[in-house]
């Protein structure tokens, strides 16, 4: 197994005062890393129309969101990532490696998922989406590095609804592909179906540099169901986060931003009371309808 270098410096540049990152050699401008478009209102409310008008359900495809040197050097790392690391999916229904949770990463793969768990593109990606307070997932369930070998194939198929650890509610998963001067007879085109499994709508070819931003729903069916015929050498590879929000949360928030008063009303201590004794789901259920 061939090893890298893991050395990266982080520098305060003198000269030109620009913050920068060098990853074996590779000098990377942090100004430079992602799409400066994505701090532009203007353009994340096109973004958004162009998400939300999309079928067979809200997703976005985008193209050269990164650095390309930046995701050169996440692509590198898929063959240094020793093998313990990688878990095999292997089933009636796909044919992938993942990277494990808490895999020790390189440090362009890591320094790819802390740029899209930053609070700036949460921001982005709220906007785009419409789905207010994302949470991000600092162990990627369902995410990092995902690699397909010749013949494997995903079974279309939709997201798990809930983070297994958080149990907090799945909103959208962001993959970008890593697959240079790839071609359409290889059979590794994203999938999406219609809500009745019963055609494909559209097709996203997995090109490097292109990203895919999709909304979750029981209904949001993908996958690349045709195995894949690629020439001796050739993976298709990407990386993937999920995206999370608490809706319950979300609901609660409003009382729970109010101060706790020690001379409450009675009809207050009564409040109190019951909000001690009922599950949660049934107080929001008695909120929502002492609101209509």
């Amino acid at each position: 197994m061939k090893s890298l270098p893991v050395e990266v410096e982080v520098a305060k540049a003198l000269v030109d005062d620009s913050a920068f990152i060098t990853i074996r050699g590779v000098r990377l401008s942090l100004d430079e890393l992602i799409e400066p478009r994505l701090a532009d209102v203007a353009h994340l409310d096109e973004l958004r129309t162009r998400m939300q008008s999309a079928t067979p359900y809200p997703h976005l495809v985008v193209q050269d969101w990164f650095n390309p040197r930046l995701l050169e050097l996440v692509q590198e790392e898929f063959e240094v990532l020793p093998r313990d690391h990688w878990s095999t999916q292997t089933n009636a229904y796909a044919r992938v490696e993942r990277s494990r949770v808490g895999a020790r990463m390189g440090p362009a793969s890591q320094l790819y998922f802390w740029t899209i768990g930053s609070s700036f593109f949460l921001h982005a990606l709220s906007h785009v989406s419409g789905v207010a307070d994302l949470v991000s997932d600092p162990h990627l369930f369902g995410g990092g590095l995902h690699e397909t070998l010749s013949g494997g194939s995903f079974g279309i198929h939709a997201d798990f609804d809930r983070h297994p650890r958080t149990a907090l509610n799945n909103e959208m998963v962001f993959i970008t592909y890593l697959n240079k001067d790839w071609q359409a007879p290889w059979h590794g085109a994203l999938e999406l179906w219609d809500a009745g499994r019963k055609q494909c709508v559209g097709t996203v070819e997995p090109e490097f540099g292109r990203s895919i931003l999709m909304s979750h729903g029981r209904t949001h069916y993908h996958g690349h169901s045709q195995p894949l015929a690629v020439p001796p050498g050739v993976t298709r590879r990407s990386v993937a986060a999920y995206y999370y929000a608490n809706r319950f949360a979300r609901e609660d928030r409003r009382e729970a931003m109010l101060s706790t008063y020690l001379f409450a009303s009675r009809s207050d201590r009564s409040k109190q009371v019951l909000k001690q004794i009922l599950p949660p789901i049934v107080v929001s259920t008695i909120k929502r309808l002492a609101r209509r």
